[in-house]
């Protein structure tokens, strides 16, 4: 006897052991030697991570794919394994010794804290791997990767030392993001942007001649960190902006610095914004780098590491330059201190023209939390221009498709715009560099400490000690080779051959550039073969407000959380019914609370099977039932199979999700069961001996047809009516996706689905009439066909019972005062003088139809204020628009009502 309920938390970890035991994930399984292989690489997570929304949504979509195509008879792989996400882990690792009061990491040396950190990754760095599999992953877990593994940073060496030799890997001099809390260079995606309010100073510089003399002219700009000015090395104007043409050329005075440093023209300077004059500091500004490029202005860093001032001993700072005391003061000042320094001696000495606030946005370290410094600092580049052309043209010929198709102006944007990468960070978790250098400064790289003595023997003549490059690789540096060195490359596996290119990958549109171009632009060069067939790019998780979740605003949802308190199924079913390609997913609780009901619907009607004995039989023969109600629901059943098939196959989810859902709950559910009853309470015979069979055969289908969003329930239904019926068969997981082609029978859709429409009908009117609910009331068909003649013989007592109906009966002509019904293209109507006052309804549905007009002007007339678009949170605007489509629903609700009862 099945349990009264379904639950979650006694099933999951049993059927997960199940799978394990069974290893059903496995790819590379003997019985499908022959199967058309289909893979899928899982984004990896920091190993520092815990499961966030976000990476619920990506796994979920991930494993829908995965578990359709393994039902569908392919060879699956699905790889699993963690990044070791540098900055992140060292920061963790660091934290914890403070807190266990031990040495810093400085003070252990590098040796010893890279052993504590692969100490910790022992410990802890597993917990998202078992939350990825309490949500139902259908990984290949045996297969599980880590980007520091041995295999991996192999195929790092090779590819650093490639590119190296190929002269696309190079060191040079470069702004970087600057991070002094941690002192390295980090990336844009580890750059937030936070809206500060700020001032704007305004600098008066003085114009001199060409003896350098001031000529009593002078040139204001404006800045938000006069700090900088210290490095100063040009002042910008437009070449059409009238007001300098005649000083372009000229030099001016730095003010505290005594350096000379040119006005030049350049189009970067907007002659509508402030005065039209910008100062330039190459080495501090990311824009103004690009500029002293074009101008072959001197790059000179007034910061160290830690971003205090440095001025003692800096050849670049005195250069052309009689500082005065005061400014030679500020060396060893934090950058904030020297700040307001800067603007009281600029105060002190008249050139503080004026300070207005400002509220600009400021680029932080978003693991330090520090205001981050464009810095110039050698680094290792890569030069990826050929590499973009090579990605570019891929997705250009089609080779790789982007879903939705709207993503790949993204991808063409960013690659045809795209910048040295650079690659270096000054961390010690991570892919130690292999460049090697002797006494004299050379350079070499190699794969090994070997070779690269072998070369500087070579170049010396004898045997030359070496130091090793100190800094490691950016994390996605690693990570963009995750598609092929997962598979073992660069050694020639037969997993490599049978598993790359992948069939897709799924991953969120804010790593487009970061991630997915890199692996198309290295997987192109290592392998000359795209990476992946496809890439399906998701949206966001939101609120149920639509608000983006954050930790500030104290609206996080935790995933396990809802699965604790609602299992795995119904959060994953949420999550894919929501996924609309292009379209961000506001959840609600109440949603997950909603589709936790829909699996006790299911298994409600399961157990009302078995109390009824329907019993899978093997011998049962779809095509061959004889009863119309089973053919209509066999009909409806291959229907809902074909739509969830096309869904998943076009990355459709939500489409996929909601066709399987209205298939269970509505026809399955709400009508098939509920229109077999008098069958299943009748005499016995064999149209209910058919109707048993077919009943138990749609819940097999249903399983195996929601198994890819409901693993859990389903399996525990597969096995439980595989016991009912005394038969051993393998795992859901394993087994195979329906095929009930051939079972569509128009006949028997146009009988019950003119029953299900009618009684539908029925209900619809009387709601919206206001009929009481306890209230038989008549209903008349007008001038009947034949064949309605003859379904309300068959079923009349169906239609009295579902609709609450007293009496059927057929007249010529429609009644007057009644609800006019048309069904499929009969018309049927419902007496309701003495039952409703039909006036008065007209009345209240017309007052609510002007009242719902009324509203849905006012939401208009928002939505069309461009002011209010420019201001009001994203949020907002989004829940007008909502509030303007249920208007919409509604109203059309109402008028048909009207219709109905005027027609």
């Amino acid at each position: 006897m099945m349990d009264k309920t379904f639950d979650p938390a006694a099933v999951e970890a049993r059927i997960a052991a199940e799978w394990e035991e069974a290893q059903a994930f496995r790819a590379g399984r003997p019985d499908r030697a022959g199967a058309e292989p289909y893979s899928i690489m899982i984004p990896p997570p920091n190993v520092t991570g815990s499961l966030h929304m976000g990476h619920a949504l990506n796994n979920t979509l991930q494993d829908v794919l995965a578990r359709f195509e393994r039902l569908r008879g392919k060879d699956v792989l699905w790889q699993p394994g963690t990044d070791h996400a540098g900055i992140a882990t060292q920061m963790v690792v660091e934290r914890r010794l403070a807190e266990q009061q031990q040495p810093d990491r400085r003070t252990l040396g590098r040796a010893e804290f890279v052993r504590r950190v692969w100490e910790w990754k022992a410990e802890s760095g597993g917990t998202i791997v078992n939350q990825l599999k309490r949500l139902g992953a259908s990984c290949d877990w045996s297969r599980e990767r880590f980007t520091m593994d041995e295999g991996l940073s192999k195929a790092v060496l090779k590819v650093f030392v490639d590119l190296h030799a190929q002269g696309l890997i190079y060191r040079d001099k470069r702004l970087v993001n600057w991070d002094p809390k941690f002192q390295t260079a980090i990336s844009d995606l580890e750059v937030q942007q936070v809206e500060l309010k700020g001032h704007l100073w305004h600098f008066a510089y003085p114009v001199v001649d060409e003896e350098g003399r001031e000529t009593g002219e002078t040139i204001t700009v404006a800045t938000t960190r006069p700090e900088t000015m210290l490095g100063d090395t040009a002042v910008a104007v437009h070449p059409e902006d009238e007001r300098y043409r005649a000083l372009v050329g000229k030099r001016l005075r730095l003010p505290l610095v005594g350096r000379l440093i040119p006005i030049v023209a350049d189009e970067y300077s907007d002659p509508e914004k402030g005065t039209g004059a910008v100062k330039i500091t190459p080495a501090h500004d990311f824009n103004d780098f690009e500029v002293g490029r074009r101008h072959g202005l001197a790059q000179i860093n007034i910061l160290d590491e830690e971003a205090r001032i440095s001025l003692d001993g800096n050849a670049e700072f005195l250069e052309g330059s009689s500082p005065e005391p005061e400014a030679l003061a500020l060396h060893g000042l934090d950058r904030f201190e020297a700040r307001a320094k800067v603007v009281a001696l600029m105060e002190e000495r008249g050139r503080l023209v004026a300070i207005e606030p400002n509220a600009h946005a400021v680029p932080h370290g978003d693991r330090s939390g520090v205001v981050i410094e464009p810095y110039l600092t050698d680094q290792w580049y890569v030069n990826v221009k050929p590499l973009a052309e090579r990605a570019l043209q891929a997705v250009r010929d089609g080779r790789t498709r982007f879903v939705p198709e709207t993503y790949e102006k993204t991808y063409f944007q960013w690659l045809e715009n795209i910048e040295p990468w650079c690659i270096s960070r000054q961390l010690w978790w991570g892919h130690q560099i292999p460049a090697w250098y002797d006494p004299e400064g050379n350079c070499f790289v190699a794969a090994s400490e070997e070779e690269a003595l072998a070369q500087a023997a070579e170049k010396h003549g004898r045997p030359v000690a070496l130091r090793r490059d100190e800094d490691v690789l950016d994390t996605w540096f690693s990570s963009g080779l995750w598609p092929f060195s997962t598979l073992g490359w660069p050694e020639q596996t037969p997993e490599l051959a049978r598993y790359y290119p992948t069939s897709a990958l799924v991953t969120g549109f804010d790593i487009i550039f970061f991630w997915v171009a890199r692996m198309m632009m290295l997987g192109l060069h290592a392998l000359d073969e795209v990476p992946f067939r496809t890439i399906y790019i998701h949206a966001l998780v939101r609120d149920e407000k639509g608000a983006k979740m954050s930790k500030s605003k104290g609206n996080v949802v935790d995933p396990l959380d809802l699965v604790d308190r609602y299992g795995a199924d119904a959060l994953r079913f949420t999550l894919a019914a929501m996924a609309a390609q292009g379209r961000d997913i506001k959840l609600s609780v109440q949603r997950v609370e909603g589709y936790r009901n829909f699996a006790t619907k299911l298994w409600n009607a399961a157990r009302f099977a078995e109390m009824n004995g329907c019993r899978l039989d093997p011998s049962f023969a779809p095509g061959s039932v004889t009863q119309t109600l089973n053919a209509w629901a066999l009909g409806e059943a291959a229907r809902a199979v074909a739509e969830v098939t096309g869904a998943i196959e076009a990355y459709r989810f939500n489409d996929a999700a909601n066709a399987a859902y209205r298939f269970v709950w509505n026809v399955f559910c709400d009508w098939y069961l509920e229109l077999a009853k008098p069958v299943l309470q009748g005499e016995d015979g064999p149209a209910k001996e058919e109707t048993r069979r077919t009943i138990a055969f749609i819940i097999d289908q249903i399983c195996v047809l929601l198994h890819p969003f409901m693993p859990f329930l389903t399996e525990e239904l597969w096995a439980t009516k595989a016991r009912e019926a005394g038969l051993t068969r393998p795992l859901l997981a394993l087994a195979a996706w329906p095929d009930l082609g051939g079972l569509a029978r128009p006949e028997a859709e146009a009988e019950i689905g003119w029953v299900v429409d009618l009684v539908s009908e029925i209900r619809s009117a009387r709601s919206e009439t206001n009929v009481p609910a306890g209230a038989q009331i008549p209903l008349v068909l007008v001038a009947p066909s034949e064949a309605v003649r003859e379904r309300v013989a068959r079923w009349g007592d169906t239609v009295r019972r579902l609709g609450r109906i007293a009496s059927i009966d057929t007249v010529e002509t429609s009644p007057r005062n009644a609800v006019q019904l048309i069904v499929r293209g009969e018309v049927a109507a419902l007496p309701l003088e003495g039952v409703v006052d039909l006036a008065a309804e007209v009345a209240r549905l017309k007052k609510e139809d002007a009242k719902l007009d009324g509203e849905i002007g006012k939401i208009d007339a928002k939505l069309g204020n461009a002011d209010f678009l420019a201001r009001a949170p994203e949020e907002v605007v989004e829940e007008q628009r909502e509030r303007r489509d249920a208007a919409i629903a509604r109203r059309e609700k109402v008028r048909d009502a009207l219709t109905r009862l005027q027609g």
